[in-house]
């Protein structure tokens, strides 16, 4: 089942991709593409991008209207979502980034739930157990992609109610 992207109202506005210099319009403004970008990411499961490929992607490009974000523009977007902790930097030159349509907690909450209500409670899971195995493929944390996935548990783990181990040649959880 394929779904489409429904892109918002200020996604064929012209003015959308200048940034605005009045204060409240501008954070309006960021807090929409905020929006934007994490419905994108989170609709085609995108977890990590370059700023290059972001600039050049239909979020940031509007090819019907020949507009695009400047890449000044774009960065300033990133360090919004960054801020609220849906986005970290993979590199020192703020080049490439990790995008978290939610955050780590959020995605260790959905998965400690997944545990309690399956009775799994005291089990031990490979980290591809949980993301690529059948047991896990109707649940939103299927297919996510590793880093974010040992946010997650390091988030869990910080609760005690996961250990990260070492299983074989590769990681896994235990749940408590």
């Amino acid at each position: 089942m394929a779904m489409s992207f429904e892109w918002p109202w200020q996604y064929r506005f012209p003015p959308f991709f200048t940034l605005q210099p009045n204060v409240d319009t501008r954070q309006k403004q960021l807090a929409a593409w905020c929006s934007l970008v994490l419905s994108f990411c989170r609709l085609h499961k995108q977890s990590s991008m370059t700023v290059m490929e972001a600039q050049e992607s239909p979020l940031f490009n509007n090819v019907k209207l020949q507009r695009k974000l400047p890449v000044e523009s774009i960065q300033i977007v990133l360090e919004e979502l960054r801020k609220k902790g849906n986005l970290e930097w993979l590199d020192k030159n703020k080049s490439s980034f990790l995008i978290m349509w939610r955050r780590p907690e959020e995605w260790g909450k959905l998965i400690y739930q997944w545990v309690s209500r399956s009775g799994q409670n005291n089990s031990v899971f490979t980290l591809y157990e949980l993301t690529n195995g059948e047991d896990t493929e109707d649940e939103e944390f299927h297919g996510l992609d590793e880093a974010t996935l040992l946010r997650a548990l390091q988030a869990l783990q910080q609760e005690h109610k996961a250990e990260i181990i070492t299983v074989g040649d590769g990681r896994g959880v235990k749940f408590f």
